[in-house]
């Protein structure tokens, strides 16, 4: 039941630094891009939160006080919150530094390890100058890096289990260039013209139509398996070309894309034993061919607002300093 309420739900994570006075400081609030579900180091983020409304923020800000001098916390403090509409839940606090806390450091200017140590040596957040939450006036997205062409069979679906190897930060002024430069440190190539390739569960298919018309807006060709083109056209999206699956006949998707008649991949994972058969197959092929595919909705959104920013302008390099400074 529990698993249902928190379906499509936003997951943040919030670092932060309590000191002995009871002093709490908030060093950064992270929403993720992919839904919860997503193991945290999986899942890509902003700092800051982009879609959160004030009122939530402001919620998760005195949960996480409240919390901190509940546990009495000195040093680091890691907190994983999802929010379903404007209800939010707590999914577990640890008092202790978390792999966000570099990320974060970098995006605010702060050295939170650094800081952290000394209030457990018994200084003080107010002696530091550390009172107060940095909230900066860039973007900063962190992306995993994932290691599945390196395993031959591996799906790249993402899920509760932690897969990712490393990770990696985009700095800009806006969500868009920010993930497009995170998406290009990690490895994947967006492309900015051709044809993207959409196969959806059914829970999928009503929210990803502003995507679609996005991507049709872009210039982009779609094409669609049967299933994925109907629901469509049933919600007003028409234009969708129909591509085979495996079992329909020649060519099939894989033709398509082995023959680069495919940029980019959506194909969000379906219950169905077929469905899962044929997933995986064309993930596999995907990653063999080095095409983008993203395997969620939130995450089909994010590469949409980075393609448009491609689109519109190309990407500037700053140092880290200038965007702190």
């Amino acid at each position: 039941m529990f698993s249902l309420i928190l379906e499509r739900a936003i997951e943040v994570d919030v670092d932060a630094i309590a000191d002995s006075t009871g002093h709490v400081t908030i060093g950064g609030i992270m929403e993720h891009i992919e839904e919860a579900g997503v193991h945290s180091g999986d899942s890509a983020c902003s700092i800051p939160a982009i879609t959160l409304s004030a009122s939530i923020l402001d919620r998760i800000r005195q949960w996480t006080v409240k919390l901190a001098k509940a546990l009495n916390v000195i040093g680091l403090m890691n907190i994983q919150f999802a929010v379903q509409g404007e209800r939010v839940y707590i999914l577990e606090a640890n008092p202790r530094a978390s792999r966000t806390v570099p990320f974060v450091s970098k995006a605010i200017g702060v050295p939170l390890a650094k800081l952290a140590s000394r209030v457990m040596a018994g200084e003080t957040l107010e002696s530091l100058g550390f009172t107060a939450e940095r909230i900066p006036k860039h973007i900063s997205v962190k992306e995993a890096v994932l290691p599945f062409e390196k395993f031959p069979g591996s799906d790249t679906l993402l899920g509760p289990e932690m897969r990712s190897t490393g990770e990696v930060m985009g700095i800009d002024a806006n969500f868009g260039q920010g993930f497009a430069k995170a998406e290009l440190a990690a490895g994947v190539d967006l492309p900015l013209a051709g044809t993207v390739f959409m196969s959806l569960s059914d829970r999928d298919k009503e929210t990803v139509v502003p995507v679609v018309r996005d991507l049709m807006e872009l210039g982009f060709a779609v094409v669609a398996t049967e299933g994925t083109r109907r629901a469509l056209a049933k919600l007003g999206v028409e234009n969708i070309k129909l591509v085979y699956k495996l079992h329909e006949g020649r060519p099939n998707v894989l033709d398509e894309i082995k023959n680069e008649n495919i940029q980019l991949l959506v194909n969000t994972p379906s219950s169905s034993e077929e469905a899962q058969t044929d997933g995986r197959l064309i993930r596999r092929s995907a990653l063999t061919y080095k095409l983008p595919i993203v395997t969620t909705v939130a995450g089909a959104k994010a590469t949409v607002d980075a393609i448009r920013s491609l689109k519109s302008h190309p990407l500037e390099v700053k140092a880290i300093q200038d965007y702190i400074r």
